[in-house]
């Protein structure tokens, strides 16, 4: 049923992946609701809070592909930095106390519990060099 083994980089990236597109159909599935688009239109929003949701988005769009770029040392902060800041991001969006929300919320901290636990748990540069200098 499941791929025996996954490379951590691919999965870290494959999770980011699928953060981001929860991340836009949360967006995306409010458009149906009764005066969603009248309620945007009217909303006027400061340079500095359309620049903190660009900031939030571009966190998943770098870690699709710092994931696979970054060693192991540089992925577990990269990736632990960026769980944190996503989920505030994330968390901003909750006190409307829709359930369509706090699904979404959900389903992406669930996400972020799977990145942290792969992160933490990808080999040190100390122990990768080891196990090199066993099999020789």
């Amino acid at each position: 049923m499941y791929k025996n083994k996954i490379n951590p980089q691919e999965l870290l990236s494959i999770l980011w992946i699928f953060i981001l597109f929860n991340m836009i159909l949360r967006d995306l599935h409010e458009f149906p609701t009764d005066g969603y688009i009248e309620e945007m239109m009217s909303l006027k929003l400061s340079d500095g809070a359309m620049l903190f949701y660009a900031f939030i988005v571009e966190i998943p769009i770098s870690m699709i592909v710092l994931s696979r770029l970054l060693n192991n040392k540089a992925n577990k902060w990269a990736n632990s930095i960026a769980v944190v800041v996503s989920s505030i991001g994330i968390l901003y969006t909750i006190p409307s106390g829709q359930l369509d929300e706090l699904f979404f919320a959900l389903v992406n901290a669930a996400a972020f519990t799977a990145i942290l636990i792969t992160v933490w748990k990808l080999p040190s540069q100390e122990s990768i060099q080891t196990e090199k200098n066993t099999e020789k």
